[in-house]
């Protein structure tokens, strides 16, 4: 079974990339969609007051937050899919998965940022397309 890798952020740029693959001619091969959503971690400050497992709780509801409406729309289609949660800087994170289960495509809603703004801030997609091990599709 082939592997398609759905970032999302819970924005309605990733439900129109879920969207995107339950109306694309992409799935009527034999894929399942891993539905990936990535939490920066918290830093050392807050990790000194704060338990480990409140912490990795509160990253599992901001997680499962982020992926809910993604997941709607492929549940309402009859997708297969699987959800999965990181912690970490999001690009790395996503492309060290795909590199992990071989993933056939990644696809990312794009938020379209002004390019002054991703020269300044980084893009996520941007640093996704220039490290992943298979094509990126931005919607």
């Amino acid at each position: 079974m082939n592997t398609i890798i759905l970032a999302t952020d819970g924005s309605k740029y990733s439900d129109a990339a879920a969207r995107f693959l339950v109306e694309s001619p992409l799935l009527s091969r034999d894929f399942v969609v891993h539905v990936v959503h990535c939490e920066p971690d918290v830093g050392g400050d807050v990790k000194s007051f704060i338990a480990k497992s409140d912490i990795d709780a509160w990253h599992h509801e901001e997680s499962g937050k982020a992926m809910k409406s993604a997941v709607d729309i492929l549940s309402a289609a009859n997708v297969s899919h699987e959800c999965h949660e990181f912690v970490g800087f999001t690009p790395e994170k996503i492309v060290d998965y795909a590199k992990q289960v071989g993933a056939a495509a990644i696809v990312i809603g794009s938020h379209h940022h002004s390019p002054l703004l991703n020269a300044i801030r980084g893009s996520v997609s941007g640093r996704i397309l220039a490290h992943a091990p298979c094509p990126v599709m931005l919607v």
